[in-house]
């Protein structure tokens, strides 16, 4: 990855470039930091808390917490190894400092609070680093205050309760309700810390400065730790790790739940309306990541996203709903919030309407996952193997209705790549029947009903004009999703699926590999970042390992030469070279790990789901 040099002020009209943020986390909440160290977006305590900081939404209004040189800057940064704990290095005309920067947690897991420390060390001559405080109104619902408790600050922000921790050489110059703003300046092997603490219905507690620093090297051995034990072996390990750490940011410890992103309303096209809140758990999203999880080795994070997804859905009768909230529940209703959104991009959103829609395609996904959690020697319990026969039942009674599509469109149709998947549904069903894992009560009629789909897709989704299977039926269009069931067509139709991945680079395709969801998307958004790593990996599973590899490398040279430090967006803009969407993006860093596991097991292993 290319380590780019950014120069001050790095902001236009208030704004930092998307694809420019780095991330720290902790298990529990995400905070995004501007090229001039202005933290511009953390959700406190939670990843689905209302913003504490969202300048990231609202130049003008938006609170942010920044550290930064007071004179003209250049500054590079990147993550310690297997880390993710930050390291930034500004360079001024009298000197150089370097910042480390974390979200804390301990060996044993995550803290009993949130505890966001920033570690300010001199390298060469002095510099004068100026510090801003600017609270946020949780979108301009709350309006804070400052108390004293034991003769130390302390902002109320609602029912959020944080402290700003700082070392004795800090000059304050104003504080606030609204913040703090203060300088020092650094020195060769000077070391300051500054950090905020915060708690939300509960008593806060003050650690010790001392404790706070000492817990950076912590949260990084942690962080390395895991890595270690991860078993990855296959191609583009540096590449593969960086992403498994990028997911672990969404890996949310109190449940187990995987949020799709941690950030809400990041427009997928500048001046468009698709701007949505990725910061809930979806069931195609989550079950994706587990498997990417299987691969890496991730024993534990496996199991527990597995168990909480099982575990939400059997909580609501069997019912599956597209997304749930990190706690297991109903995701609220979409409201506008009153921010002026990214550069002017409107509407923001919180809460997601999708929650409510009918997805066939979340079948194939379940069912999948599973026979990858047995493939890896796991045991189901008994009421997941229920829960996994009434969910193959469920599929076998629905999959002729039309439904939104993996895509969530507004318009209902028979998609293909839902009809795809639902054919992968009970073809793991009957896999899983058949070997004793789940009750074989109903395995014949899943076996029927598996070859209705199959007959039904061959004779409905397919264009001899195209020479591909269609978006869905009546349509010439494509569908990028339909690579990502690759494992259909190797098993019922290898040339129509290979010239459907043909024809998906054609005619979706923008520069070299870079996709494009589906036909003429791409009037109102950028290219889809996953899309770009489902071929590759239907290549390389479909035997194109040359071909896979080739395109791989494409996409990463594309992606990683902008200077992004490996926190993928959504989507990227082959045009301007810009990132557009929400980040860190689950499917776009699951779907590397998957494409690399493509490219490992190429012509060596049976094609798997």
């Amino acid at each position: 990855m290319k380590n780019k040099t950014f120069t001050s002020p790095a902001r236009d009209e208030g704004y930092a470039e998307l694809g420019d943020y780095a991330a720290i986390g902790e298990g529990r909440s995400v905070a995004l930091i501007a090229p001039d160290g202005a933290i511009d977006w953390w959700c406190a305590p939670n990843l689905d808390s209302p913003p504490l900081f969202d300048r990231i939404l609202d130049a003008d209004v938006g609170g942010y917490f920044q550290l930064v040189p007071e004179e003209p800057w250049r500054m590079q940064r990147s993550y310690r190894p297997d880390s993710n704990v930050l390291e930034t290095r500004y360079e001024t005309a009298s000197g150089s400092v370097k910042i480390t920067e974390s979200l804390n947690s301990t060996l044993a897991g995550r803290l009993p609070w949130s505890e966001m420390a920033r570690r300010v060390e001199g390298v060469e001559g002095e510099v004068r680093i100026q510090m801003r405080l600017k609270l946020g109104t949780r979108a301009e619902t709350q309006s804070p205050w400052l108390a004293k408790a034991q003769d130390k600050p302390v902002f109320h922000v609602g029912d959020l309760m944080l402290m700003l921790r700082y070392s004795d050489e800090i000059t304050l110059t104003e504080s606030s309700d609204e913040g703090m703003s203060g300088y020092f300046v650094t020195r060769p092997d000077s070391r300051t810390l500054v950090a905020l603490v915060a708690t939300e219905r509960e008593p806060l507690a003050v650690p010790p400065l001392e404790k706070i620093d000492q817990r950076i090297e912590t949260s990084d051995y942690a962080w390395r730790d895991w890595v270690n034990n991860l078993t990855w072996e296959g191609p583009f390990t540096n590449h593969v790790k960086r992403s498994a750490l990028a997911l672990k940011f969404l890996w949310y410890s109190p449940t187990g739940a995987l949020a799709a992103a941690a950030t809400t309303s990041l427009p997928e096209g500048l001046g468009k309306e698709k701007n949505y809140d990725y910061r809930y758990a979806w069931v195609r999203d989550a079950c994706l990541i587990i498997k990417s999880f299987v691969y890496l080795g991730a024993l534990e994070d496996c199991k527990a996203a597995f168990s909480w997804l099982t575990t939400t859905i059997m909580q609501h009768e069997g019912k599956l709903c597209a997304c749930y909230t990190l706690e297991g529940g109903q995701v609220p209703e979409e409201r506008y919030l009153p921010l002026e959104g990214y550069r002017g991009t409107q509407p923001v959103r919180s809460g997601n309407n999708a929650s409510r829609q009918l997805q066939l395609s979340m079948y194939g996904d379940l069912l999948a996952t599973a026979r990858l959690f047995i493939d890896a020697g796991h045991v189901l319990d008994l009421a997941t193997s229920r829960l996994l026969g009434h969910l193959a039942n469920a599929c076998a009674d629905s999959w002729r209705e039309q439904d939104c599509g993996i895509w969530e469109l507004p318009e209902k149709q028979h998609y293909t790549h839902s009809k795809m998947a639902c054919w992968l549904a009970l073809d793991q069903a009957v896999s899983l029947a058949e070997e004793g894992h789940i009750e074989p009560t109903w395995q014949h009629r899943w076996k029927r009903e598996r070859d209705r789909i199959r007959d039904w897709v061959e004779h409905h989704c397919w264009s001899e004009k195209q020479q591909a299977y269609t978006f869905y039926v009546g349509a010439d269009r494509l569908d990028a999703a339909v690579a990502l069931t690759h494992y259909y067509g190797s098993k019922v139709n290898p040339e129509r699926m290979l010239s459907t991945l043909q024809a998906l680079r054609q005619q979706l395709g923008q520069g070299e590999a870079m996709l494009y969801r589906y036909s003429d998307v791409d009037k109102e958004e950028s290219t889809f970042v996953a899309c770009s790593f489902w071929l590759v990996e239907a290549l390389a599973k479909m035997g194109h390992k040359e071909a896979a590899e080739k395109t791989m490398q494409e996409i990463l040279d594309t992606l990683c030469l902008t200077g992004n430090v490996q926190i993928f967006n959504e989507m990227f803009d082959i045009r301007t070279q810009t990132w557009r969407g929400n980040m860190p993006q689950g499917l776009s860093h699951l779907s590397l790990i998957c494409a690399a596991k493509g490219l490992a097991d190429s012509g060596t292993h049976a094609p798997t789901p």
